[in-house]
């Protein structure tokens, strides 16, 4: 069995259900057969970066990746707008307005908060049973409600113009989960008097996992080729890694296992994984003493 996740460094023009393809067809070249596998968070064709992909149990917390903030570097172009917000679509509007240097810092504040956000047209979510992205290519006008997200943080890290005019601008953001960077960059431009659109968009984190433990495809082929599945493999508490873990002993565990709550655990209330020596079991939720089983595990060495 194989169980864990494989971070891809998702190249350009990949998608994220191709990338899992990826993963499954070289686990099943490399001799290991049908593993379950999923995504933990879908990147535009047009992005590159961090895709955690889960395999095995390591599936079971696809749901808190999805959940799980993330951090994105994306270079914005003023001047103009498309209909995907990206390089993708075709031009909607544009404007000679390039912004003040010092305009760009001031707004760049504004939008350090929780914010309303109209998600783009071209986007997977669901309108009358329909991908809105299949709508908008079919010259359909898609209206999609605002949410409330969150941006944690927001900076300038490059620009490009001159005498003082910025004509694109680079920067990174940590976001909630729901946030889409292109939207981002669309409001950033209108509250800065001019339209705009995202011509590079990179994932740097995503949940406890950043570029740095990234592979590229390359590496994840060269697993269909015989190279070693712990080159490539990280383990599955490698995505728990940003809560606490909480020490079992061969009966707790066998207890757990069998979905009994467990009582009079002295430990704060919250989110834990629970775990025997060095395996996980579960992870629970501990409330006034009182552990209950979120998601189990069934690895092996975990006591019966």
């Amino acid at each position: 069995m194989v169980d864990g996740w494989i971070i891809l460094d998702k190249p350009l023009e990949l998608g994220s259900t191709q990338g899992v393809a990826a993963v499954k067809r070289n686990l099943r070249q490399a001799g290991y057969g049908k593993c379950k596998v999923g995504h933990g968070g879908t990147l535009d064709p047009l992005a590159t970066g961090v895709l955690p992909i889960a395999v095995g149990e390591a599936t079971k917390l696809c749901g808190r990746m999805l959940d799980a903030s993330k951090v994105y570097a994306f270079t914005v172009a003023f001047g103009t707008e498309t209909d995907s917000l990206d390089l993708e679509g075709g031009i909607v509007a544009t404007s000679d307005v390039r912004p003040p240097l010092a305009d760009v810092h001031v707004t760049l504040g504004a939008f350090r908060d929780s914010i309303d956000q109209v998600p783009p047209a071209y986007s997977a979510l669901m309108v009358d049973g329909r991908r809105a992205y299949d709508l908008a290519r079919a010259g359909e006008t898609v209206e999609l409600p605002s949410r409330r997200v969150t941006i944690h943080a927001l900076t300038l890290d490059s620009w490009t113009g001159s005498e003082g005019a910025v004509e694109t601008a680079t920067l990174t953001a940590h976001v909630s989960k729901g946030t889409y960077i292109r939207s981002l960059a669309r409001d950033i431009a209108r509250a800065l008097g001019t339209v705009g659109h995202v011509t590079m968009l990179r994932r740097l984190k995503a949940g406890p996992f950043a570029i740095e433990q990234a592979i590229s495809l390359d590496k994840l082929n060269a697993l269909g080729k015989g190279a070693p599945l712990e080159h490539v493999l990280l383990p599955l508490e490698a995505g728990l890694v940003d809560i606490p873990a909480l020490d079992l002993d061969p009966e707790q565990a066998r207890a757990v296992r069998q979905g009994r709550v467990l009582t009079g655990l002295p430990f704060e209330d919250g989110l834990y994984w629970a775990r025997l020596g060095t395996v996980p079991v579960a992870l629970v939720e501990l409330s006034d003493g009182n552990l209950k089983v979120s998601r189990g595990f069934n690895l092996q060495d975990v006591a019966e």
